[in-house]
């Protein structure tokens, strides 16, 4: 590799981190890949491009990278050796205080992915610099997207949701709402209960009932009342790592085995209520096995005192 001393420890030191982080990751279950802006755009059914011109992007936001993802790591190492040379000559540029033109980004809400300029927002990273001048294109998405909440992780749930508003248009029936899942599948459950409640309402009302009208049905006469429920009762707060649609899906399939145990309707609040006392009747047995396991743990350091 060609290159001053310094570029030379430099970006060494940098390749050395990526080996660290990615060692760390393995161990850990941990991935620290760049987010891929074709699978992000896919996913999430990105659309349009708009120029936004060149401003001052914070560096922390830059999530992805257009056709280079597997080039650098989410904290934009570099993951590769042969990215050395042409890393080294703009470490040296940042050094001399030479400038550069602006890296080209992709925008969709808070979070930029690289079009062209990775090895300078490599680079820039590591001196420390917060904020890159960028031409910006912004493209929209459906959902609102954020940076401490789009990784690896969880842009598979995040596409879901964005499948689950393609089909029903509750962002648009419903503009208030927030039906967010922590964990993956919950999107398809739901279409099976719209898909149900759908059903009975013809069964009800004697006539086919049109897909919005079920829709908007669901979501204010079940949905909303069970998630209300959850909200009055505070269950969310023995939850913390879960959402008000995790436990709606929790609570729904509670009520329905209520329904069939008693052969009689069971309101939201009651169910909810039902599924509280059962948690509280768990934690207070937990709590009598830590005490009598305390208990049993001071005997036996009695005995053993007094044996000495």
């Amino acid at each position: 590799m060609a290159g001053s001393i310094k570029d030379i420890n430099d970006f060494r030191r940098a390749r050395g981190k990526e080996i660290l982080r990615s060692i760390w990751g393995m161990l850990l279950g941990q991935s620290h890949q760049l987010l891929s802006w074709e699978d992000v755009s896919s996913k999430l059914r990105l659309r349009g491009g708009i120029s936004r011109g060149v401003q001052p992007i914070p560096i922390s936001k830059i999530v992805g990278s257009v056709g280079r993802y597997q080039d650098f790591d989410d904290a934009f190492l570099p993951a590769r050796n042969n990215l050395g040379e042409r890393w080294m000559r703009l470490n040296r540029a940042f050094d001399e205080s030479k400038s550069l033109p602006p890296v080209q980004l992709y925008q969709v809400d808070d979070v930029y992915f690289v079009l062209d300029g990775n090895h300078r927002v490599s680079v820039a990273r590591q001196h420390n610099v917060e904020y890159i001048d960028a031409e910006v294109i912004e493209v929209k998405s459906r959902i609102p997207i954020h940076s401490e909440d789009l990784n690896s992780d969880t842009l598979e749930i995040l596409g879901e949701y964005s499948e689950f508003l393609e089909r029903t248009k509750l962002d648009l029936l419903r503009p208030d709402q927030n039906v967010r899942f922590s964990i993956g599948g919950g999107y398809v459950r739901l279409l099976e209960h719209i898909a149900a409640h759908r059903y009975f309402m013809g069964l009800d009302q004697q006539h086919d009932i049109g897909e919005d009208d079920a829709i908007t049905d669901w979501y204010d006469r079940v949905y909303l009342p069970i998630v209300a429920a959850i909200r009055e009762a505070k269950v969310l707060q023995q939850f913390p790592n879960r959402t008000e649609a995790d436990l709606y899906l929790w609570m729904s399939e509670h009520q329905y085995h209520m329904h069939e145990e008693t052969g009689a309707d069971v309101s939201p609040q009651a169910a909810v209520a039902d599924m509280v006392a059962y948690l509280d009747e768990q934690q207070s047995r937990e709590n009598e096995s830590l005490l009598a396991l305390a208990q049993t743990q001071d005997v036996t350091a009695n005995l053993v005192i007094g044996r000495i």
